[in-house]
């Protein structure tokens, strides 16, 4: 892991928006998409550099969900520490990634950030992720072929908690898990969702 000299500074991207909780979603980047153009940035090189190796599944966030929206930016009571960014660096592999979804997500959820990158460190290790890069060689690739090797992968999951979410070109970009306010799967919002069953699809293996 490289030393965090500083926990990065971050700015809100919208209005605090405080509401009760009912449900999560554990968006995990599928980082060889990510890093298909940001080999050679700088700020990126822990995750895009190669000289870390190189990641699959990588998390994005762990967000907290509303009946009607999601709350963000809530007011940090806690300030996150250097040493907490670094020892998430395995799960999120940028250090200003940590500190942006400690403060939008993680804020409107636990006071702390150490329980709040606890949780997401369970969550996530408690997953069994499908090779992907595998399954990126079969011919006739869909979202569906995405979200039921997932599925096939966890038992106790169903496709209907699995978000499979591919970019303009249909390449895959993330799978988003939905999860209840007891962190049990849980079916996706349509938004969560993403892409339908049948939609074609690709998945970048970085190289």
């Amino acid at each position: 892991m490289p030393e965090v000299a500083a926990v990065p500074r971050v700015s809100p991207d919208g209005p605090p928006r405080a509401m009760p909780v009912t449900g999560y979603t554990l968006a995990l980047s599928w980082s060889p998409e990510f890093c298909r153009t940001r080999e050679d940035d700088r700020s990126q090189a822990h995750q895009c550099g190669g000289r870390s190796g190189s990641f699959g599944l990588v998390v994005h966030g762990l967000w907290p969900e509303g009946a009607k929206g999601y709350p963000q930016w809530c007011g940090a009571r806690k300030a996150l520490t250097p040493a907490q960014v670094r020892g998430a660096m395995c799960l999120m592999p940028s250090e200003r990634l940590v500190a942006r979804q400690w403060a939008k997500h993680g804020s409107c959820m636990v006071p702390d950030p150490g329980a709040y990158l606890k949780v997401t460190r369970i969550l996530f290790e408690g997953l069994r992720l499908p090779d992907y890069d595998r399954i990126a060689r079969e011919e006739g690739l869909t979202a569906g072929r995405i979200r039921a090797a997932f599925v096939d992968a966890n038992p106790g999951w169903s496709e209907s908690a699995v978000g499979v979410h591919l970019n303009a070109r249909g390449w895959l970009e993330e799978i988003r898990l939905c999860y209840s306010k007891r962190f049990r799967p849980a079916p996706c919002t349509a938004s969560r969702r993403g892409a339908k069953d049948g939609a074609p699809a690709k998945i970048w293996r970085g190289l």
